[in-house]
C-alpha cells in the first residue's frame, strides 16, 4: 500500500505578490472543529489533569499533530515557517472554543484571584496550538517571575494608566513581547474569554512596510536602547544602557524587535539624538500601519509570531460598555496569554538548571539571581 501524506488544507494568503500584507488572516473555525477541540480539552484533563504535565508537555508535537484538526495544525505549522514578504505574521482564529460564561463566573479583580482550575482546559487547547508551529510553551522569571505557562491578563484598577497587560484607560501602545530581552518568546498566543468592553486589539507587522522604505535601513544599526518595560519600578527599568538594533536577521526580511512604549515615551530611555529621530520617523509611519479593526469576542484567539508582528489595544474604560451612547455596567474584559519558544536548547544559558521551561534572563543577556 502506498503511504499517505498530508497536503496543505490552508489556502495561501490572499495578499497580492506585489503588496506588503496590511491584515492578519481571519480564519473561521467551524463548529465541528470548535466541538472537537472542547472533546480534546476535556480528555486531555481526563489523562494529564494539566497542561503543565512534564509527561503531557514532553510529547506536546505529537499531541498537536495527531489530534489537532489537520486544517489548524496545518495553518500553524505554516505560520512556523513562512518568514516571507507576504507573511503577516499574525492569525485570528475566530470561533476557536465555547467559552461557558456562567461557569466561568464574574471576572476577579485581577490575575492573582483567577481561578487556575477555570483555565486548564483552555491552556490544553493553547499549547496544542503552540505545539502545532512547532514550539515549546515556555515561562518568563521577568513575567510574574514565571507565574506558570498560562497567564490570566485581567484590567487592574491601580495599573489602568500602565503601559502593562494590566491597565485600560491608556493605549497599549504596540510591541513585540519582552523586547528587552535577547531571548524573548518566538510565538504568542492571546485566547479571549471576554471582551464585552468591545476593545478593539492593535496588530502591527514589519511586513506591512515595502521592503524598500528607508525608515527601516537605519533600524538595522545597534545604536537603540530599551529599558524593562512598566512592570518594573523605574529604578529598575532602566536597565544597563545595553544597545541593539531594532531590526534583525535578514535585511530583506527582517524580524523585528521593538516597544513604542519604552523606547519612544520613555523619556528615561536615554536614547541618542540620532537614535530618537530614527525611531520617531518609523513610528510615524508604523502607527499608519496599525491593524485595529478586529473586535475579539469570547472564544477568540489571536496567534502572533513575536518577530515579525507587534501587538497592543485601544484605551478603555474596564467594566464599562457603551449601548445607545451610555456606558453600561459590564464584566471586565478576561484573556488568557501563552508564550513558546521553537528551540529549547537555544535557551539553555538563561534558563534555570532545574526548568527548562523557564527563563531567567532579566535584560539583554543579564540573568537574575538564582
Amino acid at each position: 500500500m502506498e503511504p499517505q501524506f498530508l497536503t496543505s488544507m490552508v489556502s495561501p494568503a490572499s495578499n497580492t505578490a506585489n503588496r506588503p500584507p496590511m491584515a492578519p488572516d481571519i480564519i473561521t473555525i467551524t463548529a465541528d472543529e470548535r466541538q472537537e477541540l472542547t472533546r480534546i480539552g476535556k480528555t486531555l484533563r481526563k489523562i494529564y489533569g494539566h497542561y503543565e504535565n512534564p509527561e503531557y508537555i514532553s510529547i506536546l508535537h505529537l499531541n498537536a499533530y495527531k489530534i489537532l484538526p489537520e486544517r489548524i495544525a496545518t495553518l500553524l505549522s505554516r505560520l512556523g515557517t513562512d518568514f516571507s514578504t507576504q507573511q503577516y505574521g499574525a492569525v485570528i482564529l475566530k470561533g476557536l472554543v465555547e467559552v461557558d460564561q456562567h461557569a466561568l463566573g464574574p471576572t476577579p479583580p485581577s490575575w492573582r484571584e483567577m481561578e487556575a482550575d477555570k483555565m486548564v482546559e483552555y491552556g490544553f487547547i493553547s499549547s496544542l496550538l503552540h505545539g502545532a508551529v512547532p514550539s515549546k510553551p515556555v515561562e518568563y522569571f521577568a513575567q510574574r517571575k514565571g507565574g506558570g505557562l498560562l497567564h490570566a491578563i485581567i484590567p487592574e484598577n491601580n495599573m489602568a494608566y500602565s503601559q502593562t497587560g494590566a491597565g485600560s484607560k491608556t493605549e497599549l501602545f504596540v510591541h513585540t513581547e519582552d523586547a528587552f530581552l535577547f531571548h524573548a518568546a518566538d510565538f504568542l498566543s492571546f485566547l479571549y474569554l471576554r471582551n464585552e468592553e468591545k476593545v478593539p486589539s492593535m496588530l502591527y507587522s514589519i511586513r506591512s512596510h515595502d521592503k524598500s522604505d528607508p525608515v527601516l535601513k537605519v533600524l538595522f544599526e545597534a545604536i537603540y536602547k530599551c529599558p524593562k518595560d512598566a512592570n518594573y519600578a523605574v529604578e529598575d527599568a532602566n536597565g544597563e544602557g545595553t544597545l541593539t538594533a531594532v531590526l534583525y536577521g535578514n535585511a530583506a526580511t527582517p524580524f523585528i524587535r521593538f516597544d513604542a512604549a519604552e523606547q519612544i515615551y520613555n523619556i528615561e530611555a536615554g536614547q541618542s539624538p540620532e537614535a530618537m529621530e530614527n525611531l520617531l520617523a518609523f513610528w510615524q509611519e508604523a502607527r499608519a500601519r496599525i491593524y485595529n479593526d478586529f473586535i475579539p469576542e469570547a472564544g477568540d484567539l489571536i496567534f502572533v509570531n513575536n518577530h515579525l508582528c507587534a501587538h497592543g489595544r485601544n484605551a478603555f474604560i474596564a467594566g464599562f460598555r457603551e449601548e445607545n451612547g451610555e456606558m453600561v455596567p459590564c464584566e471586565r474584559r478576561l484573556m488568557l496569554r501563552m508564550m513558546s519558544k521553537t528551540s529549547l536548547i537555544h535557551i539553555q544559558s538563561v534558563a534555570h538548571p532545574e526548568n527548562p521551561y523557564l527563563v531567567m534572563e532579566e535584560h539583554y543577556g543579564k540573568i537574575y539571581a538564582r
